[in-house]
This record gives structure tokens, sequence and C-alpha cells, in this order.
């Protein structure tokens, strides 16, 4: 009797990963995953249970790798505004590079289950709550060092620079260059 194929959980979550962002949760098939992962549909089942399980770990492992590097950089020394532009223009750098054009798993996530999938509306929510926190602070800082006009809310900013991202994110994916989405970047910057 043959043995049952191995595989590492962890990197069989990293590689779901890659389908989920590259085809949204409802375009990727059990098959699709199957396929990528290596493994027969049953080993798929007993090891994750559903696909949306599997989706699950999937959104958490982008969370913890892609949405928390953002977090760090903004975290780092420096001129805050000089910051601000290095993270943003990182992001559509990254973003129009990808030849897949997938943008950010949880902007993808909310246009496509935002509202109706309450685990990962609350993944979402939770990672774009930790992303504005951290611009919020970061605003702060440079209101302190008297880069940021002090008059400004720092929260209401913070909001403003989650919302500029997601829009970003979701413009890349269509964009044919960078230009629309500099202008962005450097109006956004300018008016702090």
């Amino acid at each position: 009797m043959a043995r049952p194929k191995q595989f590492d959980p962890e990197i069989a979550v990293e590689q779901a990963m890659d389908v989920f962002w590259r085809k949204g949760y409802a375009s990727t098939t059990p098959q699709d995953l199957v396929d990528a992962l290596g493994i027969g549909k049953g080993s798929l089942y007993n090891a994750f249970g559903s696909k949306h399980a599997l989706f699950e770990l999937a959104l958490r492992r982008y969370r913890d790798s892609q949405a928390e590097a953002l977090v760090a950089m903004l975290e780092q020394a420096g001129p805050v505004k000089e910051r601000l532009r290095e993270a943003l223009g990182l992001l559509v750098e990254m973003d129009l590079g990808d030849p897949d054009r997938r943008g950010c798993m949880g902007v993808n996530t909310a246009a496509e289950l935002g509202g109706t999938d309450g685990v990962a509306t609350e993944l979402v929510r939770r990672m774009f709550d930790r992303t504005e926190e951290a611009f919020a602070a970061l605003v702060a800082k440079g209101q302190r060092a008297g880069e940021i006009d002090p008059g400004r809310d720092a929260r209401a900013v913070g909001s403003l620079l989650l919302n500029t991202v997601v829009g970003l994110r979701l413009m890349a994916r269509v964009a044919e260059g960078p230009e629309r989405l500099s202008r962005t970047v450097d109006a956004l910057l300018d008016s702090l």
C-alpha cells in the first residue's frame, strides 16, 4: 500500500494564500487548491477542514506577512512625510510590478466578501484598524516634529491615509502606469 504524501501545512497555507490572493475566494475551487498544494482532496479536507477554513488561515498569513510589513515600515525612524512617501510609493511599485496585478488581499477580500462573510469581514476590519492606527501614530509624530499641521486631527488623517491606500491598491489592479497613482500620493502628502 502506498504511503500518503506528506506535506508541510505552513507551506500549504502559503501556497493557498497565493491562489486565493490571485483568484479570490469564490473563484478558487478545491481543485485549484489541490493542484497548487500538490495534495489530494482528502488530504486537503483532513488537514484544513474546509475551503473556508483554509481561506481564513491564508488571510491571517497575509495579514501577518504583508500588512504587518507596511506597519513595520511606518514605524521606522526618519522624517514622517518621507516615510509616508516611501511606504506609499513602495505599495504602488509592488502592485504595478506584480504580473498578476493581485493588489491587496485584504482590499480584495473586503470588496468580495465584506458584509457577507463575518469571519473574513472581521479579519479585514482588524487589519485595516491596525494600519489606520499606525498611520495616525505616525501623523501625531509628524505633528510633534513640526512636519504636519498640528491643527489636523491625527485620527482623521490616519483614516484618510488608509482610504488612500485602499484606493491605490484597487486602482493599481487596472492602472496602465504609475502616473495617476503617483499624482494621488503627491497630492495627499502636499495636503498634510
